[in-house]
């Protein structure tokens, strides 16, 4: 168990981009907006004199999931679920023990830190493909959070070994900010309304672009939803945010989803193959629109391409990784295709 806090846990993908790069560093899809959710936000522009009113969004968050609308929560982005959890729940509880599984999104982390909490890390081995393994977890954890698929490994992990982390008393905590990644997402527990205290955090950045948008919403029991909405501001979403919530919710949007996540099937296998004949290492079942390799003085190579116009993602900051990790975002076959031949000057 690792508790330590060395890791600059605030260090983010866009920190690595600059202007004149090719953006591999940050995990958001890049492809044109389409035409029906342009078109839906351009609407909503014109009601921006009245506040913004959630009931709408909200229901369609619920339809799209199966899920009673007093389990929805809609939020200001994924991250600010993060800091609702670590400003409800006090630091100073009984017996309480924090755990977050790592490599994953250091946000959870930051938050909890941030606000007083003393957090536990449980580190997942590469030798075994980070793969999750809940005999790792100490049962008396009263907190565990975990990303699934995982941030920055891109791993998978089944659902059914998730579900096994929750139990009455626990506050599991399941960032799938990523679960559209895979067709169908087979593995989500967002439907799982039986399981007690699972909180399942999702997020409209990833798969739709929309990163400045700043859209997000969680699932879970509607006790654990009026706890966190009590800390939120008034207002926290707004009235575009709540549109693209409602339209990206819809059977539409969750077939574009379905045909995004089979493209990126094979443009990540691809980057896969190519990294693996360079001479990388990449662990276990990937299956996320970023791959995670290694290779030896990884962070000077990343320097190197900087010089030659490409941003890719430094691993240090993840707690589990060392500066020989490198973790690159997924893109059309076209800028694979030119991003491996510059790695294989670089290499040569």
């Amino acid at each position: 168990m690792n508790t330590e806090s060395s890791f600059d846990l605030r260090h983010h993908g866009d920190a690595e981009t600059a202007l004149g790069l090719i953006d591999l560093a940050v995990n958001v899809r890049i492809a044109e907006m389409p035409k029906w959710l342009r078109e839906r936000l351009s609407l909503s522009m014109l009601s921006l004199s009245a506040y913004p009113e959630q009931s709408r969004a909200r229901a369609a968050v619920a339809a799209r999931h199966g899920r009673a609308q007093e389990e929805v929560l809609l939020t200001n982005g994924a991250a600010e679920a993060f800091v609702l959890l670590a400003r409800s729940l006090n630091p100073a509880r009984s017996h309480g023990r924090t755990v977050v599984i790592h490599p994953q999104f250091t946000e959870p982390e930051a938050a909890l830190r941030t606000a007083g909490h003393r957090v536990e890390r449980v580190i997942l081995n590469e030798a075994e493909g980070f793969r999750l393994d809940t005999d790792l977890v100490p049962s008396d954890a009263d907190l565990v959070i975990i990303g699934n698929p995982t941030n920055p490994t891109s791993i998978l992990h089944p659902a059914d070994v998730v579900a096994d982390l929750a139990r009455p008393g626990r506050l599991l905590v399941v960032d799938e900010a990523f679960a559209d990644c895979i067709p169908g997402e087979s593995e989500s527990l967002a439907a799982r309304s039986d399981l007690p205290g699972v909180v399942v955090v999702r997020s409209l950045t990833k798969m739709w672009g929309l990163a400045g948008l700043r859209v997000g919403y969680l699932l879970a029991q509607p006790h654990i939803v009026e706890m966190l909405a009590s800390a939120q501001s008034l207002w926290p979403v707004s009235s575009p945010a709540l549109a693209a919530l409602e339209i990206c919710s819809s059977s539409e949007a969750v077939a574009e989803s379905v045909r995004w996540a089979s493209e990126l099937t094979e443009q990540r296998n691809y980057l896969i193959d190519g990294l693996l004949l360079l001479g990388f290492d990449v662990p276990g079942d990937q299956r996320a629109s970023f791959v995670l390799a290694r290779i030896d003085n990884a962070d000077a190579l990343r320097e190197r391409l900087r010089g030659r116009g490409w941003a890719v993602r430094r691993g240090d900051t993840f707690p589990g990784l060392s500066s020989d990790w490198l973790r690159i975002a997924v893109r059309d076959t076209k800028t694979t295709i030119a991003f491996l031949n510059a790695l294989r000057i670089e290499l040569s």
